[in-house]
C-alpha cells in the first residue's frame, strides 16, 4: 500500500487508520528498548512489553475492522486499547484514547484543530484515571502533545505534517526532562519509559504524513537492545501486579479508584461506565477481584508477580536461559524461588466464579472450597496472551525462554503456549516442550530445567537434556476415591462402579507419550498408603539415583509418612520433596488423593 500523505488537512477514517498502524508498528520496534529503561513505578522491565501488547490489539483490530469514518475508528481504537491494556502505561494510554475517542467518534473526518480538542480530553481523561499522577511520566507527555497540539493549530498550522513534525520535535524535548523529574530517573538516568513509547508511537505517525512509514504488512523487526536493564533492584511495598476488566452498567469509577487505593498503589482505572479496566499493585490480589465484583462482571484477571520479574529484568543469576511452566506443575514454592522459574496461572472455575490457580486460590483454598462447595470444579488453560505476555517480556531479557508445559494428551494447554511463541517479536528464541507428564512430573522437568541454566547451558542444551529426562520422569497417583474423576468426566462411572465392586484402588501413570491413565490397581482397601509405597519403590533401581517428590491433597501427615516410606533404607535418593498438590490434578482426585513423581537423575553438565 502507499504511504504518501502529503497536504493532508481533514483525517478520514482510513488516513488516521493508517497512521495509527505506523506509529504502532514503531512502538513495537521499540519495545526490547523500553522493557530496558525502564525503572517506575518498578524496575521490573516490562513496560515495553505492556505497550507492545496494549497497542498490538489495537493493530488488530484496526485491520479487522477498516472504516471510513474516523470516530468510528476511533471508538475502535478504544475499545481494544481497554481489552488490551497490560502495565500501567498500557491502562494509561488505554484511557487516553477513550477520552479522544470521547470527543471525536461523531465525525466522519477531523482537521488538525478538532484533533487538539479531543487529544486535550484524552489528557484529562488519562490523568484521572489515576489515583495518584505523578509529573516525568506518560501523563507528562500526553498533556505536552495536547497542548502543542493546541498552540500549533491557533497560530493557523492546517496540514497534519508539519503540525506533527512540530509537536514531535517539542515532544522529545519534554521526554528528556522526564530525566530530571523523577528521582528513580535521575538516579538511573533514563527517560520515562511509558513517556518515550508514546514518543516513539507519534514519530511513526508522522513518518506516515511525511510518506516515510513502512508498508504496513511488513514483518516488524524488533530492535535488539543488549543493554543490561537501568536501574537498581528496590524492595517492594506491594509483590503483585493486578488486572481485570469490569463490565457493568454506569460503573463509577471514581468510587472504584478511591476503593482500591486502600488496597494497594499505582491505581489505574481506564474506560467508560460500561467497561472499566483495572491495574493497582497489591499483596493480596484476591482482595481486588472480590472487590471488583462488586461493580459488574471480572473477566481478564491477571497477577503478575513483581518480584519475580524484576529478578528477570536484572538477571540476577546472570543466566541466558529463563524457564516457564503451566500452574498445572506442581512445584514446592521455595524451588519456584530459588531457580526463578516462571508460572503461568491457569484458571479455576467453581460455577460462574473464576479463579487464578496458585495465586488468588491457592492449593488449600482450593480444598476448602471443594469440600463446602456443590458446584463441580473446572479448570481451563490460560489464555494464550497470558504466555505471550510472559513470552515477550522474558525473551526482551534472555536470549532462549524454555516453556515445560502439561502433556498434550490432557490439556490444551501446550498448544495455547506454543501458539503465544509463533507471536514472539522480541530477540529471545522461546522454545515450547510437551512434558508428556503432569504434576509433581511436570514440576521435577522443570526443577531440572533451571538447573540446567543455572550451570551454564545454552537454550537449545537445555531443551535437548530435558528432553532426554522425559523417559526418566515417571508420575503416579493414588485415588482414594473415583467420585470427582467421574464428576469432571475423565472416568466413566462404570469403572467406578466396578472398582467399588471388586475393592480396587487405581493407580494412574503417566505414559510414554503423554497420556495419563490408569496404570496398575491395588486390591482391597486396607494399607494403601504402604502398598502405594512399595509400589512406587518397586520403580526404582538399585544402581540409579533419583529425584522423590511427593504431593497431597489436603492431607500433609499422610503425604510426609509416604514420603518417609518411600525414601526409608535407601541411599540413593538424592533429592526428597513434599508439597501440596495444585487444582488441575487436584480436581480430578479430590480430597487425600497422594502423588509421586520419580526421577532418575542425572547432574547438568554444560557443554563449550
Amino acid at each position: 500500500m502507499s504511504t504518501a500523505a502529503a497536504g493532508i488537512t481533514a483525517l478520514d477514517g482510513e488516513r488516521l487508520a493508517l497512521a495509527l498502524r505506523a506509529g504502532i508498528r514503531r512502538l513495537i520496534a521499540c519495545q526490547e528498548h523500553l522493557n530496558k529503561i525502564n525503572v517506575f513505578p518498578v524496575p521490573d522491565g516490562d513496560t515495553g512489553t505492556n505497550m507492545t501488547l496494549t497497542m498490538g490489539a489495537v493493530l488488530s483490530a484496526l485491520r479487522e475492522h477498516p472504516s471510513a469514518h474516523a470516530g468510528q475508528v476511533l471508538t475502535v481504537v478504544a475499545d481494544a486499547a481497554i481489552d488490551g491494556a497490560r502495565g500501567n502505561s498500557g491502562a494509561i494510554l488505554a484511557q487516553f484514547f477513550v477520552g479522544l475517542a470521547e470527543r471525536l467518534r461523531a465525525l466522519p473526518a477531523f482537521t488538525t484543530q478538532m484533533l487538539a480538542d479531543g487529544a486535550a480530553g484524552g489528557a484529562r481523561y488519562a490523568r484521572e484515571a489515576l489515583s495518584e499522577p505523578r509529573e516525568g511520566t506518560l501523563l507528562t507527555v500526553l498533556a505536552v502533545f495536547a497542548r502543542q497540539l493546541a498552540t500549533l493549530t491557533q497560530a493557523g498550522l492546517p496540514e497534519f505534517a508539519p503540525v506533527f513534525r512540530e509537536v514531535l520535535a517539542r515532544l522529545r524535548v519534554a521526554l528528556e526532562r522526564t530525566r530530571e523529574q523523577l528521582e528513580a530517573l535521575a538516579s538511573a538516568n533514563v527517560v520515562d519509559a511509558g513517556a518515550q513509547g508514546f514518543v516513539e508511537l507519534i514519530q511513526g505517525m508522522t513518518d506516515y504524513f511525511d510518506g516515510r512509514a513502512v508498508v504496513d504488512d511488513a514483518p516488524i523487526v524488533v530492535e535488539h537492545d543488549s543493554q543490561d536493564a537501568a536501574g537498581t533492584e528496590i524492595d517492594l511495598t506491594h509483590r503483585f501486579c493486578t488486572e481485570c476488566i469490569i463490565t457493568g452498567t454506569e460503573i463509577d469509577q471514581r468510587r472504584l479508584r478511591e476503593a482500591l487505593a486502600q488496597l494497594g498503589s499505582g491505581v489505574v482505572v481506564a474506560g467508560t461506565g460500561r467497561k472499566a479496566k483495572v491495574h493497582v499493585h497489591v499483596n493480596e490480589p484476591r482482595a481486588v477481584f472480590l472487590l471488583a465484583r462488586e461493580f459488574g462482571a471480572l473477566s481478564g484477571q491477571k497477577a503478575d508477580d513483581i518480584r519475580r520479574q524484576q529478578d528477570a529484568a536484572h538477571h540476577r543469576h546472570r543466566r541466558g536461559v529463563a524457564v516457564v511452566v503451566d500452574s498445572g506443575a506442581d512445584i514446592p514454592e521455595q524451588e519456584l524461588e530459588r531457580l526463578e522459574i516462571h508460572m503461568v496461572p491457569l484458571r479455576v472455575h467453581f460455577g460462574e466464579r473464576s479463579y487464578l490457580d496458585k495465586v488468588v486460590m491457592h492449593p488449600e483454598e482450593f480444598y476448602r472450597e471443594l469440600a463446602t462447595n456443590p458446584q463441580l470444579p473446572k479448570t481451563s488453560q490460560p489464555p494464550p496472551g497470558d504466555f505471550r505476555r510472559i513470552f515477550e517480556f522474558l525473551a526482551s531479557h534472555y536470549e532462549t525462554v524454555v516453556s515445560i508445559n502439561v502433556t498434550a494428551r490432557a490439556s490444551g494447554t501446550l498448544a495455547a503456549a506454543q501458539g503465544a511463541a509463533e507471536r514472539v517479536r522480541a530477540h529471545g528464541k522461546v522454545i515450547v516442550i510437551d512434558s508428556r507428564n503432569a504434576s509433581l512430573g511436570q514440576g521435577l522437568l522443570a526443577i531440572f530445567a533451571a538447573e540446567c541454566a543455572q550451570a551454564g547451558m545454552n537454550g537449545q542444551q537445555v531443551s535437548d537434556a530435558v528432553q532426554a529426562m522425559l523417559p526418566r520422569t515417571l508420575t503416579l497417583g493414588l485415588l482414594r476415591t473415583l467420585d470427582f474423576a467421574v464428576r469432571g468426566g475423565r472416568v466413566p462411572r462404570f469403572v467406578k462402579v466396578l472398582a467399588d465392586l471388586l475393592h480396587i484402588t487405581p493407580i494412574l501413570m503417566n505414559e510414554r507419550n503423554g497420556r495419563v491413565g490408569t496404570g496398575t490397581v491395588l486390591f482391597g482397601r486396607h494399607r494403601l498408603r504402604s502398598r502405594f509405597a512399595r509400589l512406587v519403590r518397586s520403580r526404582m533401581r538399585d544402581d540409579g539415583t533419583y529425584r522423590v517428590a511427593v504431593g497431597h491433597a489436603n492431607a500433609e501427615d499422610e503425604g510426609r509418612a509416604l514420603l518417609e516410606e518411600i525414601c526409608a533404607d535407601r541411599g540413593n535418593i538424592r533429592d526428597r520433596y513434599l508439597t501440596a498438590l495444585g487444582p488441575a490434578i487436584g480436581v480430578h482426585g479430590g480430597p487425600g488423593m497422594l502423588v509421586v513423581a520419580l526421577q532418575e537423575y542425572s547432574p547438568p553438565q554444560a557443554q563449550p
